[in-house]
């Protein structure tokens, strides 16, 4: 048996969160209610708010990404958010009466508690801006937020349009500024998604970042248990 630290990614998707936790140095366990084929560690098939409680509560730590398009601009534009669940509140509230450090992770947008924002420009080798909001029952800090660079486009409105190499620059990953789907790999840091789980994922960079905190206050809290 492992043993690391035990986190369990609730709404997980192809695994960008789980990958990051991974590399912070937790066994990592994905639960999502679709099926993710190409979810890269132990994968269960299943809705997270109906989960067993005693089993929430065997894991040391838990990340969560609740669906973001009721909160998304898009919606907000198509005025069709009432079409999407919302349920950062029940998820919030599921985690708070388990008493581990926890992680809800959702756009900008959603209904967070202070939360904090991560941005791609603050980390060396991303190519996305992506911005990502983190709300936590731990204390969370954000790495220095970098100038945004220009944006490879396909649009021939923008000012900029044709002079960036989208092998290089920051890349749109979803949007009419689509790049290449090994371009947006690159960009993301990630290479085991099709485009569509790349649209929907955040970089493993950022929970790998915020897991070095899950992890010292996991072991902190071991050291108080013992």
């Amino acid at each position: 048996m492992s043993s690391k630290p035990r986190l369990l990614d609730l709404f997980s998707c192809a695994g960008g969160a789980g990958m990051g936790y991974h590399r912070a140095g937790f066994e990592v366990v994905g639960v999502d209610i679709d099926p993710q084929p190409r979810y890269p560690f132990e994968f269960i098939q299943a809705d997270a708010l109906t989960l067993d409680p005693d089993f929430l509560a065997s894991f040391d730590a838990i990340h969560a990404s609740p669906p973001c398009q009721s909160y998304s601009d898009l919606a907000k534009r198509n005025a069709n958010a009432h079409m999407w669940p919302r349920l950062i509140e029940p998820v919030r509230e599921m985690l708070q009466s388990l008493g581990v450090p926890y992680i809800i992770e959702n756009v900008e947008g959603a209904p967070l508690l202070n939360p904090t924002v991560l941005c791609g420009t603050m980390f060396p080798g991303l190519r996305v801006i992506r911005h990502r909001l983190f709300e936590s029952n731990i204390e969370l800090v954000a790495p220095p937020h970098g100038k945004h660079p220009l944006v490879f486009t396909h649009d021939k409105r923008k000012a900029h349009y044709g002079k960036l190499d989208q092998n290089v620059s920051f890349v749109q990953v979803t949007g009419g500024g689509n790049c290449s789907i090994a371009n947006a790999r690159d960009a993301l840091g990630i290479d085991w998604m099709n485009k569509h789980e790349l649209n929907e994922s955040i970089p493993p960079a950022y929970t790998e970042y915020l897991g070095a905190a899950l992890m010292r206050a996991v072991k902190q809290e071991t050291q108080i248990a013992a």
